[in-house]
């Protein structure tokens, strides 16, 4: 058939590239023919990742802001003829236009270390460890960071700068621990229902993050009576979220429901890259000018807003978030327990997703262990440090590799072109940075329901194992603190579990000084010789 050649020169130009590649330095390198993948296969796989995961880019960076980054009062517009400086209302408050143009410089900051992170993390576990793990800061550490630490706009304990570094101590300890071994010791330490658990409690405490107006869909808030309700209003308080009047008239708030289903039908029939095209839908309608749903109103931040995203393109420069670190809040235990929270995090969340990454993937070896599992721990571990520096949180492996491994990555080339699309994405600031709240909730809720398939391992017949386990997931979001959940939850761990502990302790101390008991008893014993022989008669 005519038409059938094209398609046949095309798969014999394939193949040759293939064949050149693995038989070149850079094929070996990467054992492209003993993992028994092709260079074209590896390139698919990576897009394939990235569509998957480019979701992260604008996430990260707005759950960030949110925390208001190194903005403070001192940003804040006088209010009037006033030359005062404004009082920390302007930061919770009635939109402040210095303290809104801090938030955007900062949010601008935070997509770029997003991307670099991610591009640089990928890239050396592509390079370094040889494998198809693509790695960005995590969701869960973000919303702890911003929402737990700092607090939004900077209302919590624990100032940006020092919750920085906070992060980056939390890498380098996490990074020592890779290194000397003691890091998937540390993982199985912890009972496995509580690792269960703190999964699917951050899992309920994202989608309770992205149902809420600052970072979502708007479709809850606040309530004199009942704590939280229904709102989706068309006029909410600023401060507080609460509803002023028309609940579920929130135009947004439906776009946002029209997102969320776009997203759901797409992973429901596992399309791939199902993450992106809800958000992208969301966007494109939220870019129109003119209608009841634009992130560009008629505003003078709208109208500064827009007049950046018409650049498109535009290559930003890092200019308040890098390097921005304070040690100087150490003495305070808040900062302490802050960090040893992100590191319990860290050593469950990124250990055991590698793990299931190298299963899913048919690397790991009869031990449980994996080709380069070595290596790759320092990676991302080493990724963390980085992406303090630059300003972001803690960055992971990142379970949408099993994108990629699908479509049969098996090589770093998978996580090297993860990493040069990231590093393209640097470019497109302009676009990144007009993403709204409402495209990015549907994402948070859909991770949230994805983090909840492991509910099922946990041990829901045996009380012990049950009742800690649904004290951590419950805590998480009704106190808005993944520390609460896991503090509380390993507490009553060990109160129902302290009798049985003690009793076996006490079985093995009553067992030992038995034994020495009767030791010591065949020590004072005098040992019987043997009974003589009977005389003979002599013949």
């Amino acid at each position: 058939m005519k038409g059938a050649a094209p398609w046949r020169r095309l798969a014999e130009a394939e193949a040759a590239v293939n064949r050149s590649v693995a038989a070149s330095s850079v094929g070996k390198y990467f054992k492209l023919e003993a993992r028994k993948s092709s260079f074209t296969k590896e390139l698919r796989a990576g897009a394939a990742t990235f569509l998957t995961m480019a979701y992260i880019i604008s996430v990260n960076a707005a759950i960030l802001t949110d925390s208001g980054g190194p903005c403070t009062v001192l940003d804040c517009t006088p209010v009037g003829n006033s030359t005062a400086v404004p009082g920390p209302e302007c930061t919770l408050g009635t939109s402040n236009p210095g303290y809104e143009q801090c938030l955007a410089r900062t949010k601008s900051d935070l997509i770029v270390a997003t991307a670099v992170a991610a591009m640089v993390g990928s890239f050396a576990m592509g390079t370094l460890a040889n494998l198809p793990l693509a790695l960005a800061p995590g969701m869960g550490a973000n919303a702890y960071f911003t929402y737990n630490m700092v607090g939004f706009h900077g209302s919590g304990s624990i100032p940006y700068r020092t919750a920085l570094a906070g992060v980056m101590m939390e890498g380098i300890i996490f990074f020592l621990l890779s290194a000397v071994g003691l890091r998937s010791r540390l993982a199985r330490m912890i009972p496995r229902n509580i690792r269960l658990a703190s999964a699917v409690g951050i899992g309920l405490f994202l989608a309770f993050t992205g149902l809420q107006a600052n970072q979502g869909l708007g479709m809850v808030g606040a309530s004199p009576s009942t704590l939280v309700t229904l709102t989706a209003c068309s006029q909410t308080d600023p401060v507080t979220g609460a509803c002023l009047g028309g609940t579920l008239h929130s135009p947004t708030f439906w776009l946002g429901v029209a997102g969320f289903l776009i997203t759901a039908t797409c992973l429901a029939r596992d399309v791939k890259g199902a993450m992106i095209y809800g958000i992208v839908f969301v966007t494109a309608v939220s870019w129109i000018r003119g209608t009841s749903v634009t992130v560009f109103p008629d505003t003078a931040a709208g109208n500064a807003g827009f007049s950046y995203f018409k650049k498109v393109v535009d290559f930003h420069m890092i200019k308040t978030t890098a390097g921005q670190l304070s040690f100087g809040g150490f003495r305070h235990g808040s900062v302490w327990v802050a960090m040893l929270t992100l590191l319990y995090v860290d050593v469950l969340d990124t250990t055991s997703t590698m793990y299931s990454m190298a299963e899913y993937g048919g690397f790991t070896d009869g031990a449980g262990g994996f080709e380069g599992e070595y290596r790759a721990f320092l990676v991302d571990a080493g990724s963390t440090v980085l992406s303090a520096g630059l300003g972001s949180t803690t960055v992971t492996t990142y379970i949408e590799s099993t994108a990629g491994i699908r479509e049969g990555g098996r090589t770093g080339v998978t996580a090297v072109t993860v990493s040069a699309f990231f590093l393209a994405s640097l470019f497109f600031s302009p676009l990144l940075m007009s993403v709204p709240p409402w495209a990015v909730g549907p994402s948070l809720v859909l991770v949230g329901a994805m983090m909840m398939r492991v509910a099922k391992e946990i041990e829901w017949g045996d009380m012990k194992e049950a009742i800690p386990a649904f004290v951590t997931m419950a805590l998480m979001p009704l106190t808005f603190s993944i520390a609460n959940g896991i503090i509380a939850g390993l507490a009553v761990y060990v109160a129902l579990h302290w009798y049985d502990w003690a009793g076996l302790a006490c079985g093995k101390v009553g067992k030992a000084l038995d034994d020495r008991r009767r030791n010591q008893v065949a020590a004072a014993t005098p040992e019987v010789g043997p009974a003589p022989a009977p005389a003979q008669d002599v013949v």
